[in-house]
């Protein structure tokens, strides 16, 4: 699929995910403008946008690098704040994992709904759209005001399956009833049997008793969700699986993060394979893991922005991977 832009657009990097931004502006054909962005002694981020970007159409990519949530949200923040009063024409943020998706909701008493501040900043900053991958929750569109585009790395999941498991002997897997609605449409594509893996939490990152619905015996299970944080929940679903009697069982979500001891858990876990997206910087945890195998999404994320760009439709991405 042709990735080129018919007009040059300002295509730029935040500090969190470089490598990322690199492949896309590859796939574009252009230079990531120059950007130069620093800390002060007192942790303060400064940004200095190196070109000119009035009346040009910017496009700033910035992901959340685990344990950098913060600093990259904020010097996102600082980069479209420069660019609006630069006088851009418009500014998208192409944010492949959204912070603080997880909190989306107001669950308990005095709860804050964070998604939904973040929507707030990112549209106070100067932000005209946004451009996203696997929402935690689809429903966070609705908290901005301008444009969002969610993106679905289900296409390019579905080809990976294809080109290295056999898909007639596989059933997907959601490992917790929310889920539900994103392993039911994979294993519609593939034609293919789901189940679903019940669980309880008592507190936050911790899963207590899980209850399998559905049949894996003699299969191949591929347990998908939309992100894998501590991995606590994926190592135990898959262990519940296996149990079940399933011939081999691998996981595989779009968000990356792997903080704490996820590594370790994966890597002393049943899972064969864990399938990620280089939706969040993964570093060295690439040579730690060996089960560790990786989707490039830069493909997609490109010709949204060319699509975005010369007012084409996004919707074909939704099915379909470049």
């Amino acid at each position: 699929m042709a990735t080129s832009v018919a007009n040059e657009i300002k295509l730029m990097s935040g500090s969190s995910h470089p490598d990322l931004s690199e492949k896309v502006a590859d796939r574009l054909g252009i230079k990531l403008a120059h950007t130069v962005s620093q800390n002060y002694s007192n942790l303060e981020t400064s940004v200095t946008i190196g070109e000119s970007v009035r009346d040009e159409d910017v496009y700033i990519i910035q992901s959340t690098a685990p344990g950098e949530v913060n600093d990259g949200l904020m010097e996102l923040l600082i980069m479209i704040h420069a660019c609006r009063i630069a006088s851009a024409r418009s500014i998208t943020a192409v944010i492949p994992n959204y912070p603080y998706a997880r909190q989306d909701k107001k669950d308990k008493s005095r709860a804050p709904i964070s998604a939904r501040l973040v929507a707030n900043m990112l549209q106070s900053s100067g932000a005209n759209h946004v451009i996203t991958m696997d929402l935690h929750a689809s429903q966070i569109q609705g908290f901005f005001n301008v444009p969002v585009d969610n993106l679905y790395a289900e296409p390019s999941s579905l080809r990976w399956i294809r080109e290295n498991l056999d898909a007639d002997n596989c059933v997907i897997v959601s490992p917790d009833a929310g889920g539900a609605k994103r392993a039911a449409s994979l294993a519609d594509r593939l034609k293919i049997g789901f189940a679903l893996i019940h669980k309880e939490r008592p507190r936050p990152n911790v899963v207590g008793r899980m209850v399998l619905v559905g049949n894996v015996e003699g299969k191949t299970a591929i347990l998908v969700d939309d992100m894998a944080d501590t991995c606590g929940t994926l190592a135990k679903a898959a262990a519940t699986v296996k149990d079940h009697g399933a011939k081999e069982v691998y996981a595989m979500v779009t968000h990356g993060i792997l903080s704490g001891p996820a590594i370790e858990t994966i890597n002393t876990s049943c899972l064969s394979g864990l399938v990620v997206t280089n939706s969040v910087p993964l570093g060295d945890k690439i040579e730690k893991c060996p089960k560790l195998k990786v989707i490039d999404i830069s493909g997609t994320l490109a010709e949204a922005i060319r699509r975005t760009h010369n007012g084409e439709s996004v919707s074909y991405l939704f099915s379909n991977a470049p």
